[in-house]
């Protein structure tokens, strides 16, 4: 607590956002303000605390990535932990201004109540691809434990898509067809958004500018799908968490064709919306997409040390 409270000071001690340089030396606040300030979070916090005896805590862990890769399976599978007190929505504190001008209070005031021996998690998957989210995370808490799961570049291009698409369909709104995206001048269109996000060793050596990588797990997303309990007991280890989690806590569902939770007898699986079928693509096309990724795919096993099973 003590590292998030003076990383609270930190943040809220800048006159600006994201400082470009530091702060004079005669506008450097003395020890008695930092102090205050300490004070005064540790009030914030105070009010925060219900009657039981638990309280918000700033998060310990944040899953911050990537868009379409099982963030919300991860977060929903790390939250059968009795030690996982999870974030119900997506905060985005780090990438909106709007949000991050409030503070660290207002951040605070998002997350769940939580007992002291909770660990507090929070997901925001466009943290990932944001550049200025690792600096601003490193401000609030240089020892925070960060999850990152990705998939198949490629697949992850196609989940992208997917979900826009369905989003306009609901709204009986037309979208263009993926070919129309990924293809312009008879070339592959390296401006389309959804193929930036799946850069991964970009937007990974912006993170390792900040945190070392042991501070970054990676959980691989094809493989929590197929087969989630041995990555999930990978996070526990991570996270030092007990090993709480169990296989029984998974089945198999052959209507939805994935992996549902089972947690205290109770049975429940993801939103309808995950786990939609992808648009069918041309072989040709799929072909250049996969030939795209294999050299940036190349860099980022580089760069984390091992390797993933992807086109």
């Amino acid at each position: 607590m003590a590292v998030l409270l003076l990383g609270a000071v930190l943040l809220v001690a800048q006159p600006q956002l994201v400082p470009s340089r530091p702060a004079a030396l005669g506008a450097e606040p003395s020890q008695q303000e930092l102090l205050r300030k300490v004070e005064t979070l540790q009030d914030d916090i105070r009010e925060g605390t219900a009657t039981n005896g638990s309280a918000q805590q700033l998060p310990q862990t944040i899953i911050i990535g990537v868009r379409k890769g099982g963030t919300r399976a991860l977060l929903e599978m790390l939250s059968l932990h009795p030690d996982v007190a999870a974030a119900e929505n997506e905060v985005h504190f780090f990438d909106w201004e709007e949000h991050y001008s409030h503070g660290l209070g207002w951040y605070l005031s998002q997350m769940p109540f939580s007992s002291p021996h909770q660990l507090t998690v929070e997901k925001t998957p466009a943290y990932f691809t944001s550049s200025k989210v690792p600096e601003r995370v490193h401000s609030m808490n240089p020892s925070i434990r960060l999850l990152l799961i990705l998939r198949d570049p490629s697949e992850r291009v196609l989940s992208d898509y997917t979900q826009v698409f369905y989003n306009h369909l609901q709204k009986h709104k037309p979208y263009p067809s993926i070919e129309e995206f990924l293809v312009r001048d008879g070339r592959l269109n390296v401006e389309y958004k959804a193929l930036n996000r799946s850069l991964y060793h970009v937007h990974m050596q912006n993170w390792l500018r900040f945190f070392p990588l042991r501070h970054i797990h990676i959980v691989d997303g094809d493989r929590l799908i197929r087969d989630p309990f041995p990555e999930i007991q990978k996070v526990e280890r991570f996270l030092k968490l007990s090993p709480q989690i169990n296989a029984s806590n998974f089945y198999f569902n052959k209507t939805k064709g994935f992996y549902c939770l089972r947690d205290s007898g109770r049975d429940r699986c993801l939103h309808e919306s995950k786990g939609r079928a992808h648009p069918q693509v041309d072989p040709k096309l799929l072909s250049k997409l996969h030939e795209y990724f294999h050299e940036p795919n190349r860099k980022f096993f580089e760069l984390v040390g091992r390797t993933f099973d992807w086109h």
